[in-house]
């Protein structure tokens, strides 16, 4: 959909162009000299707005539109309204660029390339106006003009700020050379802290949260690290190099991401934090500082085995082979930390535990069974109620048999709606 051109929408060079400030301001000195103790953008937008109001700009609504790198969200929206003491946020999924609420909005028009869009929502539209559909909703909430403008940071990348009165006549022309002189210290300060969330997303996306807290936080020398007590969970998908060979990849792929989601989503809800994904298997821990850190292992198996089934019963509907699946589950001190060569480290853990649960997972293709924890385990969860003893059995590299025990999530009566409710029930010692 093509917005209307308008003559209230300048082109960005009337707007970036010139030497600034133009004038010194006492918000302008905070926002530049005193703001850089505080970590959040949007608490930045709430102090801001609050202070030109002190100083006689009638802000009485105020947004940060930023378009995001995140494996989930295109954009985050930050509002703020007279009375609010923090600033709302809102998150756009990828795809938001297709709707009409943004299609006809003054948002897309200044990403688009629009270097100001101005409207006094008291008067009649002119012939040069556009009348946004967003226009209606400011008049409702009492607002009689709106301003938008650029952020521009590094490379050309392009956010939205907006500002609307709710004094009557709007801002005036001192408001918005204020306003206006104002900008390129807000880009700064918002890139800034935007750059930083960005690299908080990365790691958290690729290393999980835990160890992308410990890598900001100073742990990027390899060797460092520590020992912690885990829970260790281990899985693997059968017959993968089958399917990886005989499948197009855009299906293997699709296969992946919709196993990795069944397994993955439990374990990060349940509190565990996925390691890594190397192929089609996954790592992931549930430290044992967290109190009943081996239940809530459990807890996500028994969810996950349930997400396994309704994946396999679209997987028969369409033609295919259900896939099946290996899970071994130990417990024990691993060496937790940064590992690799000079340039190239990896966060991961290591020890004989890591081993165990590796075998352990091996172990399920040999007894017919698809997951199998060792009997450390069972007595640190104290959950013998709802396992199967297989018996003895030896294990590569570990030493004398250990006793293994078979899990099912089914045994327990897991249900994916409230699968904590039922395993409590069942596997909590009395």
């Amino acid at each position: 959909m093509q917005l209307l051109p308008s003559t209230s929408e300048r082109p960005a060079a009337s707007v970036t162009g010139g030497a600034w400030p133009h004038r010194r301001s006492a918000i302008l000195d905070w926002l530049m000299l005193e703001t850089s103790g505080e970590r959040f953008i949007d608490n930045i937008l709430v102090q801001l707005c609050e202070r030109l109001r002190e100083a006689g700009v009638p802000i009485g609504r105020a947004t940060l539109n930023f378009r995001i790198q995140h494996p989930q969200w295109f954009g985050a929206s930050m509002r703020w309204r007279v009375g609010l003491v923090e600033a709302e946020i809102e998150t756009y999924e990828h795809g938001t660029m297709d709707n009409v609420s943004y299609l006809t909005s003054p948002i897309k028009a200044v990403l688009a390339g629009a270097g100001e869009i101005r409207r006094r929502l008291d008067r009649p539209a002119t012939g040069s106006d556009y009348d946004y559909p967003l226009y209606d909703e400011l008049r409702d909430q009492g607002m009689t003009d709106y301003v938008a403008w650029p952020i521009e940071h590094t490379l050309g990348r392009r956010h939205v700020v907006t500002f609307a009165a709710d004094r009557p006549g709007g801002f005036d022309e001192g408001d918005i050379g204020l306003l206006r002189d104002l900008l390129p210290a807000l880009a700064l300060v918002s890139e800034i802290r935007l750059k930083n969330r960005l690299a908080r997303t990365l790691l958290e996306t690729y290393v999980g949260p835990h160890a992308s807290a410990e890598i900001l936080a100073g742990a990027i020398t390899r060797g460092s690290g520590a020992t912690v007590g885990a829970a260790i969970l281990i899985c693997d998908l059968r017959d993968f190099t089958t399917i990886s060979e005989l499948w197009p990849r855009d299906d293997v792929i699709e296969l992946l991401n919709g196993y990795f989601d069944a397994m993955s989503e439990p374990i990060e809800r349940h509190g565990g934090e996925i390691l890594k994904f190397v192929g089609d298997g996954l790592l992931a821990i549930f430290p044992l500082d967290r109190p009943n850190a081996c239940l809530d292992l459990l807890h996500a198996v028994a969810e996950a085995q349930a997400a396994m089934a309704l994946l396999n019963e679209d997987h028969v509907r369409r033609g295919r082979k259900p896939l099946g699946y290996g899970i071994g589950i130990h417990v024990g001190d691993v060496m937790y930390g940064n590992i690799g060569s000079r340039r190239r480290l990896d966060f991961t853990v290591i020890g004989p535990a890591v081993n165990t649960a590796a075998r352990l997972e091996a172990l399920t293709k040999e007894v017919g069974r698809p997951v199998l924890v060792s009997k450390a385990f069972a007595e640190m969860a104290g959950c013998q109620k709802v396992l199967e003893s297989l018996g003895a059995f030896p294990l590569k590299g570990i030493g004398g048999p250990i006793e293994v025990f078979a899990f099912s999530g089914d045994r327990c009566r897991a249900k994916v709606e409230e699968p904590g409710e039922a395993l409590a029930e069942a596997a909590l010692p009395a």
